[in-house]
């Protein structure tokens, strides 16, 4: 079942690319009927599953690969991967009806995106380090080419600094990969074999150095401060659909590795670096903040607000590190908190980008100033990023405050200091409702006069995302317990 889900979008890519005779209109809804059929698979999977027992995967698939290195083509899925597999679904089928209208390249476009589903999808489920590998290296190759060949601005020196800063991050994430295979016994690059019998335990300054190297490749991607520099010109460049599959999808892939592989593969040289991922953590959150509260563009606005969302992921994955006996219960409900940020971040931030695309559609500018009154000729429009932004900033009833209240829980309770990032949040309220403003409030002036509302196929893609992310705040329960098992699994392997 597995397989099907993660290769059946490239099957149809390969479809749309050989097949030239296959007009624009079949491929915008090929990718369209994909995507839901993948997603369908996916609600099959997530109703028959059952947690699996600590150290096992629930649906798992394993065939010989590269037999010579101990590497096999090994899938399955648990309490993160299988949120994040339904997240990235939901996530591309959106960006699949928002492009229904696509005019450049249709064929290329819907095949470009179907692979870099299966891409996404593929890591996700990844359970062989390689494997793993393969499915990040690639991410970074297909979204090169979607801001390299549909992006506007300054798309071509955009769409290489991504690609430079990401690969680097890449081979740094290589090097690690390689060194927790040399010091297994025996030799392995199999995830779950490596999180059951730690390599590098009692050997501090070799797992310390593969920590590192694994951290540095996993921080590019994510990206935190300060490797964050590549993103905002990436977003602001990016068609809207590339910056929601970026901000939705690919940064969590970087977050993932966090809780896949560093944590439960590393424990020792975690619990020793777990400070200093804290501080990342928490100067990532107020930078990020900081910085969007300074835009005028919106789309560079909502770039910086990822950083700043990563970041609290990134102080809970921190803060797990913390191993006293008399917090084990804050820290998994911090880790819960972060894989339910990832899911969270993913609907909202996804939805905000697709709807600043709508700016750069009918206008041809990201710019605020350009803007004013905009309310009165679009009041869905106006309606729908009023939700999104409140919903980024963690008001209750959106999946954002269930995340953000279970990572400054856990954090705080574990370590008191950390209370410091909840200035992030405040930050981030002010920024969202300056934008609300600027763009929204006033008499109509500059761009917003003639600006026609969402259409059908705009309010289809960001509706449901927002709705998802309302039905997660309301309703958390059937999500948490899916992830909060998971949670528990990793703190403690983490104390070993």
């Amino acid at each position: 079942m597995l397989s099907l889900i993660v290769f059946l979008p490239l099957i149809a890519a390969v479809a749309l690319a050989a097949v030239p005779r296959l007009g624009d209109t079949v491929a915008r809804w090929t990718w369209v009927a994909v995507a839901a059929v993948d997603l369908g698979l996916i609600a099959l999977v997530w109703a028959r599953y059952d947690t699996p027992p600590p150290g096992e995967l629930a649906f798992a698939e394993r065939a010989a690969w590269i037999p010579g290195v101990n590497s096999s083509y090994h899938i399955g899925v648990d309490g993160f991967s299988l949120p994040l597999v339904s997240m990235t679904a939901v996530i591309y089928l959106a960006c699949a009806v928002y492009a229904l209208r696509e005019r450049h390249r249709p064929r290329a476009h819907a095949a470009l995106f179907l692979f870099l589903q299966s891409v996404s999808l593929g890591l996700f489920v990844a359970a062989d380090l390689i494997l793993f590998f393969v499915f990040f290296d690639l991410s970074i190759v297909g979204m090169y080419f979607v801001i390299a060949g549909w992006g506007h601005g300054n798309r071509a020196h955009s769409a290489l600094k991504f690609f430079l800063y990401t690969f680097l991050g890449s081979l740094a994430l290589l090097v690690g990969f390689i060194g927790l295979y040399v010091a297994a016994n025996p030799h392995t690059f199999d995830m779950p074999e490596l999180a059951a019998t730690p390599p590098l335990q009692g050997r501090p300054v070799a797992g310390g150095l593969v920590l590192a190297a694994i951290l540095l490749g996993l921080a590019v991607k994510t990206p935190t401060v300060p490797f964050h520099t590549w993103l905002p010109p990436a977003h602001t460049d990016a068609p809207a659909v590339g910056s929601a599959v970026l901000a939705g999808v690919l940064l969590k892939m970087g977050t993932y590795g966090f809780v896949r592989i560093a944590m439960p593969m590393l424990p020792q040289a975690w619990r020793a670096w777990a400070w200093v991922v804290i501080v990342v953590g928490v100067m990532s959150v107020i930078y990020g903040a900081l910085v969007a509260l300074a835009q005028s563009n919106v789309k560079r606005m909502i770039a910086y607000t990822s950083v700043n969302h990563m970041g609290y992921i990134i102080l809970a994955v921190g803060v797990a590190g913390l191993v006293a006996a008399d917090t084990t219960q804050a820290r998994s409900v911090a880790v819960a908190g972060a894989v339910t940020q990832m899911v969270s971040h993913g609907l909202i931030t996804g939805a905000l980008f697709l709807l600043a695309g709508v700016l750069q559609d009918r206008a041809g500018t990201y710019d605020m100033r350009d803007f004013g009154g905009l309310a009165a000729p679009a009041p869905t429009f106006a309606a729908l990023f009023a939700v999104g932004a409140f919903a980024s900033l963690g008001l209750p009833a959106f999946s954002g405050f269930i995340a953000e209240f279970q990572i400054f829980t856990g954090s705080v309770a574990a370590a008191p200091v950390t209370a410091v990032a909840v200035l992030g949040i405040l930050i981030t309220a002010a920024l969202f409702l300056r934008a609300l403003q600027r763009v929204f409030t006033g008499d109509t002036a500059g761009s917003s006069v003639g600006f026609t509302d969402l259409r059908a196929r705009e309010l289809w893609s960001v509706g449901p995302l927002l709705l998802l992310s309302l039905a997660v705040g309301v309703l958390p329960r059937p999500l948490l317990d899916v992830i909060e098992p998971a949670a528990h699994a990793v703190v403690g392997l983490l104390g070993r």
